[in-house]
């Protein structure tokens, strides 16, 4: 390749890649028991502190993961027996809303221990425009529901907790830039690190 040619090669490359970029944003595992359902309203919490050390305070500049995806990856480690389909709704907080002032995004369901993944596209999903992006998200909040159960969904609100609760799980999403495609190099990482 001449010279002049590579460098067009290059530069165009880097154009192309500018701007294409995920991260992180929380990878935890939760054990959550009956006794807490209840007080919490099914909610688990991850604090701005513990998101991942690349995220963004601004999610739409320089680099837009607004309009982008999210890769949820849910790692059921134990749950109670049986197979009422469990879900969770994954909720950003913002630092700065508006309407309804947060937005979530879906797990799949399961009725199994295993890995369970999704992508998710950031306009798709409930009330994810009554978050200001450009000011960037303070929480999530993680809450545990029997799936396709409709307005009371929260497992608190079922009959027997027995069937949902204890559970050991581990949430990991990463954010996707407009453009790009999920890594998941960035999971099996942090594997290693949570294996030492």
């Amino acid at each position: 390749m001449k010279p002049l040619t590579l460098a067009l090669f290059f530069s165009l490359y880097f154009l192309n890649s500018a701007g294409a970029e995920q991260f992180v944003l929380f990878d935890e595992v939760f054990t959550f028991e009956a006794k807490d359902a209840v007080p919490t309203k099914s909610h688990l919490h991850v604090k701005a502190e513990q998101f991942g050390k690349n995220t963004p305070k601004d999610w739409t500049s320089p680099i837009d993961y607004r309009n982008g995806s999210a890769h949820i990856r849910i790692e059921v480690l134990e749950k109670p027996e049986g197979d009422v389909p469990t879900m969770w709704s994954l909720c950003y907080i913002p630092n700065k809303g508006q309407k309804n002032n947060y937005g979530c995004l879906s797990s799949p369901s399961y009725t199994k221990t295993g890995v369970f993944e999704k992508d998710q596209k950031m306009t798709e999903f409930w009330e994810n425009d009554s978050i200001i992006w450009a000011e960037g998200i303070k929480l999530m909040s993680l809450v545990i529901k029997r799936a396709k159960a409709g307005g009371k969904a929260h497992a608190h609100l079922q009959p027997d907790l027995t069937k949902f609760f204890p559970t050991k799980i581990r949430v990991s999403i990463v954010q996707v830039s407009k453009g790009d495609t999920y890594n998941p190099s960035l999971v099996q990482k942090l594997d290693k690190v949570k294996s030492k």
